[in-house]
């Protein structure tokens, strides 16, 4: 495993909600992060967007988790993510890196989600509701996905989305070893993997230089 270089990610621990977090969250960038918490809880009421468990514990649990992906999107023309959910970690990450998002979401109720979470935040970005393997769109530089599938299936979805200098960002668990090794039997590749900092089963898989075998 490759340990977080010293100085990649910075914290600023003056923040109330966010002061774990991976990067350094302003007071501007907190106040749109609450105004997303408090929409995913209206439409959470209606549709299913996380657990009601998770709803409590929405900051560590999604929203700190997912900004763990910052550091690695910024400066890059356009995300994809695929499989966007409730918004983790496209939503967030476009909160904190201002770098347009294209949400791939196959839930049409999900959806609509989305997109007035765009609206409303004042996001660049777009939504596809459509099945992953069924989008067709120019190549993007990075290409993420959070409890998703397998890495296996991940890859399989996300290599026909990738540039070739392109990034495959993947938040994981604890079977993420027996998972790259599966992978492996069908890709060759380059993965570098940190440890997460909201949960000790957790990491982040960058994934560079994807070719089938």
């Amino acid at each position: 495993m490759s340990d977080r270089k010293t100085g990649m990610f910075h914290v600023k621990r003056k923040e109330h909600h966010y002061e774990n977090a991976a990067v350094a969250v302003s007071r501007e960038t907190e106040e749109k992060l609450e105004v997303f918490v408090k929409l995913l809880e209206k439409w959470n009421q209606k549709i299913n967007l996380v657990s009601r468990q998770d709803i409590e514990n929405i900051r560590k649990r999604h929203i700190i988790d997912s900004l763990q992906l910052a550091p690695f999107v910024n400066g890059h023309d356009k995300v994809l993510d695929m499989g966007s959910g409730g918004g983790f970690p496209a939503i967030i990450v476009a909160i904190v890196t201002a770098v347009p998002v294209v949400m791939v979401e196959s839930d049409a109720r999900k959806a609509s989600f989305l997109r007035e979470a765009l609206r409303v935040l004042a996001l660049e970005g777009e939504v596809l509701c459509a099945r992953v393997e069924k989008v067709n769109i120019s190549p993007v530089n990075v290409v993420t996905a959070r409890a998703l599938a397998s890495m296996d299936v991940l890859l399989k979805w996300a290599v026909p989305l990738l540039r070739k200098e392109g990034m495959g960002l993947f938040l994981k668990g604890k079977t993420v070893t027996e998972e790259i090794e599966q992978a492996r039997q069908n890709w060759v590749m380059d993965i570098e993997v940190y440890p997460s900092i909201t949960s000790s089963e957790g990491v982040i898989i960058k994934v560079t230089n994807v070719e089938a075998v």
